[in-house]
């Protein structure tokens, strides 16, 4: 597990932020999805750049509790825009949290798929993302569904560990990433360590970055950090063609 400290290693990549962080002009659509046999409110954002030549990566991104796919996706726009990535982000069913099976994972597969339809998706370069709530259904998703999504990174979430079996389902160590402020007041710092060592002794390649003197927030700490978070889930690919896991739906 790689632990760091400070931001310092990702300060020299995030200087010229500021340069482009407004150069986001298209705009945040919204759509619906059919999972499950209901309409699902997803909000997308397709930058400029994507073409048939230019396939695409796709961050699917999960919101905290109260929050909306909406304000995710704008707090990805100026990251999105500049680096060539489609962003699609779900509304949860529930206000406050994420839950199987209404929100996934066949919904996950049903909202690529849909984005897939639409834009060139680079297959191999699908990614999770999410914070606090959505940050701990995206340590479950992630492990149910392994060979399907390249990488998944989150911010402000831990799993229960009387729920880290869940981290034996993974067909493939998919890599994770986790931030985490050390005034975090939702999820204490020992929580998150605890969910990084148990991913770590199954053998999941996991990084953890401690975030001195930050607290839970995320939507005003945004263009650093998914920045920095990019530069994590860029680096990753599926080393063959995304198998999706069927698990049986008990409706």
């Amino acid at each position: 597990m790689t632990v760091l400290r400070r931001l310092a290693a990702d300060a020299v990549l995030l200087a010229g932020i500021t340069a482009w962080a407004g150069a986001a002009d298209a705009t945040v659509e919204k759509t619906t999805v059919l999972s499950r046999g209901k309409e699902r409110t997803v909000f997308v954002f397709a930058p400029s750049s994507v073409s048939a030549e230019h396939p695409a990566p796709l961050v699917v991104a999960f919101h905290g509790s109260g929050g909306s796919g909406k304000t995710m996706v704008e707090k990805w726009k100026p990251v999105a825009e500049k680096e060539g990535i489609l962003v699609a982000a779900p509304d949860s069913t529930d206000a406050v949290h994420w839950a199987s099976p209404q929100d996934g994972p066949r919904l996950l597969e049903d909202v690529v798929k849909a984005m897939s339809e639409r834009h060139p998706v680079d297959p191999r370069r699908v990614y999770l993302f999410g914070h606090s709530a959505g940050a701990v259904f995206a340590l479950q998703m992630a492990s149910l569904e392994s060979e399907y999504f390249a990488a998944a990174a989150v911010h402000a979430g831990a799993v229960d560990p009387k729920y880290f079996t869940i981290f034996d389902y993974a067909a493939r160590k998919i890599p994770i990433a986790i931030w985490i402020g050390t005034k975090d007041r939702f999820f204490p710092l020992e929580s998150v360590r605890a969910t990084a060592r148990a991913l770590e002794t199954r053998g999941f390649p996991v990084t953890l970055t401690e975030i001195p003197d930050h607290t839970h927030d995320y939507l005003n700490f945004t263009p650093d950090l998914n920045l920095a978070i990019w530069v994590f889930l860029s680096a990753q690919k599926l080393p063959d063609e995304p198998r999706f896991r069927k698990y049986e739906d008990p409706r």
